[in-house]
């Protein structure tokens, strides 16, 4: 097997969960619609190419290991939609003027509900200061294949992010030995060096907290469990939608 040897390296690095009221949780490791998204914005893709999303994200199997365990972060968000600047954002709706709107993807759309002049609270949960190692596959021969991924990470068409669009990364996606070879995705994973905070390689031997397919089951050298994991999305409709089970559990050096 072979696989694309990522480093994630970010001051806030942010894997997302499922959202229960105004709290943003995140996952412990990255999902894989995040990757997909990921890869897609390097290739230049755009939201409304469903087909090649969906068949991408049905083609990424991929390890993961924090070489630097992180901190979690709380960002407390608060908008008051009744500032001056804000007024009008609901009734200029029905004036027809889309300055009063918010854009996403050059749509305009609007907040209703009795709520839509009050304070609207978030809490946004990130990583901070941790460092991951990926090992990233795509099954079957399709278009893309790892050289295109390669090269979309090393000049990707437009800026990339790790979750959230304010996690920027601290470094090049890539490792300096991209693409390496295994029986597996996780043995690929161990014979990728561990990384301090400053990219230096550690010798010493550790113990890594880390996520393998699932049908890989308990290798050597790992301690975990299955558990089933709601990273999927249901691109032409843009929802998240689906689960699959993934291995959790402890990589030892």
């Amino acid at each position: 097997m072979r696989a694309l040897v990522l480093r994630l390296d970010a001051p806030l690095m942010s894997f997302g969960g499922v959202m229960i009221d105004q709290h943003g949780f995140i996952e412990r490791f990255p999902g894989t619609s995040l990757l997909t998204g990921l890869v897609a914005n390097a290739l230049g893709w755009r939201h409304g190419d469903f087909d090649r999303l969906q068949a991408l994200q049905g083609r990424i199997e991929y390890a993961a290991r924090w070489d630097v365990p992180p901190q979690r972060l709380v960002d407390y968000h608060t908008v008051d939609l009744g500032q001056p600047k804000m007024v009008g954002y609901a009734d200029l709706k029905k004036k027809g003027d889309p300055k009063g709107g918010w854009t996403t993807r050059g749509k305009v759309e609007w907040r209703d509900g009795a709520s839509g002049l009050g304070t609207h609270i978030r809490y946004r949960h990130h990583w901070a200061d941790g460092m991951m190692t990926v090992a990233l596959a795509l099954l079957g021969r399709n278009e893309p294949n790892l050289e295109d991924v390669h090269r979309a990470l090393a000049h990707p068409a437009r800026p990339l992010f790790l979750g959230r669009k304010a996690c920027l990364p601290a470094r090049p996606l890539l490792d300096p030995e991209p693409i390496r070879e295994g029986v597996d995705l996780f043995a690929i994973l161990r014979s990728v060096p561990r990384w301090d905070r400053f990219g230096q390689i550690q010798t010493e031997a550790g113990k890594m907290e880390a996520c393998w397919p699932a049908h890989l089951g308990m290798p050597y050298g790992a301690r975990g469990e299955i558990r089933r994991v709601y990273d999927l999305r249901d691109w032409p409709n843009q929802l998240p939608a689906g689960s699959r089970e993934r291995a959790e559990g402890v990589l030892e050096s």
